[in-house]
């Protein structure tokens, strides 16, 4: 039987930081920094006061999570349990493993949702439906 990853198996990973008088730099690399290899990075950002985004699940893609400028909350669902997360530090990060419906919101005015995903994109990899996610939840 595999094991359905939870919201415990979700975890926030302290990134290098190289600080500078001139501001600081903090490098990624994919399966030393994080636990998967890079495929896709996308970010987030003019986002309204009040809005929300994400609220899916994937099937098979891993994602990385970092509040690149300003903070949000990341609220982790595995069907059973829920946790939030709060991201506000450009040098952390959360990652968020596939079978785990996740949603960010509570943005600060000017930030920046940063993500790094384990696949490119592929429509047939998202659960956008929280009832179909149950159920998929149950069949995992």
């Amino acid at each position: 039987m595999i094991k359905k990853p939870t919201v415990y198996d979700c975890s926030i990973i302290e990134l290098p930081k190289i600080e500078n008088r001139a501001g600081n730099i903090t490098p990624i690399h994919g399966n030393i920094n994080i636990p998967f290899e890079i495929k896709r990075v996308f970010y987030s950002y003019d986002i309204p006061g009040g809005e929300a985004r994400g609220a899916h699940a994937h099937k098979e893609c891993h994602q990385f999570l970092i509040a690149a400028s300003g903070s949000y909350e990341v609220v982790l669902d595995d069907g059973i349990n829920k946790r939030t997360i709060l991201l506000n530090r450009p040098f952390y990060g959360l990652h968020i493993p596939p079978g785990i419906w996740a949603s960010e919101q509570g943005f600060s005015s000017g930030s920046i949702c940063l993500v790094l995903a384990s696949h490119t994109y592929d429509a047939e990899d998202y659960i956008r439906d929280y009832k179909e996610y149950i159920k998929y939840r149950e069949n995992v």
